[in-house]
């Protein structure tokens, strides 16, 4: 099998390495890949070479977390999965894969398109920003930074009954949040921002931000911005490859005197359903916008912009390297 191998920032290579799917054990699966996505945030981050996030392995690594195939093959105590299946996986760039039968896999319904299907992780994690802070319908909530992740929880406000405003910085981006369901959106660079996001919320003011873009004018924008008592939902990794702060992110005029709640978006959602176990862990994230995606509440791949073979993997990496704005979606097709 084939799969994308970072050496070293801004050395991505696709490489052989060994599989057998003849023998599964009982709880395996065998997946062929037929899409995957770049998730540009996080993946640039690697690709160039930003400090490491906890947990994330060391060079050599693999990079991607989206991918799409169907499966092979399935052993004898398999249960959830089926030859045939679509099943769209937290997995690397990759032409094929075993899997436990309980990893993060997910199956896909036969209405949804392999496009749309192929972001269901990610736009879990769009999901999550919502449930972690508690959110109520009727809130007015801004997403600040309108890639793939946040124009995804622009996607999802609508379907789960938000005001949602975008704030970002790109003409093409900002055009991208109102087609997936923005009420409104303003460039976060407006000497007037306030003022609109006054006149926007009736004066009520924004009760929830969902921050999604790295840089720490982002952070600044979030706290800024939202209402005192609001909650900020940080799904972004504030000051990765940054230059040193200029300003404390905790300045008590941004944070204690407001009185606003940062919130980390990790892990899974508080348990509001303690006798069901864990309600919303990742799978069931997973199957919830899945869900949301079969009855034509999401369609995700409005944002894709770019398609490649995964041969041309580096030039798709490059272009994220060097922060093409018009770059949203993007698909490798392995088949």
């Amino acid at each position: 099998m084939k799969i994308a191998m970072l050496r070293g920032p801004r050395d991505l290579q696709i490489e052989e390495r060994e599989l057998d799917g003849t023998f599964l054990e009982a709880k395996q699966i065998h997946v062929q890949t037929e899409i995957t996505a770049l998730k540009i945030g996080t993946d640039r981050g690697n690709y160039e070479g930003a400090e490491q996030v906890p947990g994330a392995p060391d060079y050599p690594r693999w990079v991607g977390d989206s991918n799409l195939g169907v499966v092979r093959g399935v052993g004898s105590a398999v249960t959830r999965f089926q030859v045939g299946d679509r099943v769209v996986g937290n997995v690397p760039h990759q032409s094929e894969y075993l899997a436990n039968e309980e990893d993060a896999l997910a199956r896909v319904p036969d209405n949804v398109d392999s496009e749309d299907a192929v972001f269901a992780w990610l736009y879990a994690l769009s999901s999550l920003c919502f449930r972690k802070a508690g959110f109520e319908p009727g809130e007015r909530v801004a997403v600040v930074g309108l890639g793939v992740l946040g124009l995804g929880a622009v996607a999802l406000g609508p379907a789960l009954g938000a005001r949602i405003v975008g704030l970002g910085n790109s003409p093409v981006r900002m055009q991208m949040a109102t087609r997936m369901g923005a009420q409104a959106v303003f460039d976060s660079n407006d000497a007037n921002l306030p003022e609109h996001l006054s006149e926007w919320s009736g004066g009520d003011g924004i009760d929830l931000v969902i921050q999604t873009a790295n840089p720490w004018p982002a952070y600044q924008t979030a706290v800024e911005v939202v209402r005192p008592g609001g909650r900020v939902a940080i799904v972004a990794l504030p000051g990765r490859g940054e230059a040193p702060l200029e300003f404390n992110p905790l300045d008590m005029k941004w944070f204690y005197q407001k009185g606003i709640s940062l919130i980390a978006v990790s892990g899974a959602a508080a348990d509001r359903f303690p006798d069901r176990g864990l309600r919303f862990n990742r799978h069931r994230e997973c199957q919830f916008v899945l869900d949301l995606m079969s009855d034509g509440k999401l369609c995700p791949s409005r944002l894709v912009t770019h398609r490649f073979p995964y041969t041309q993997m580096s030039t798709a990496y490059e272009m994220a390297f060097e922060r093409e704005k018009e770059m949203l979606g993007v698909i490798f097709r392995w088949s």
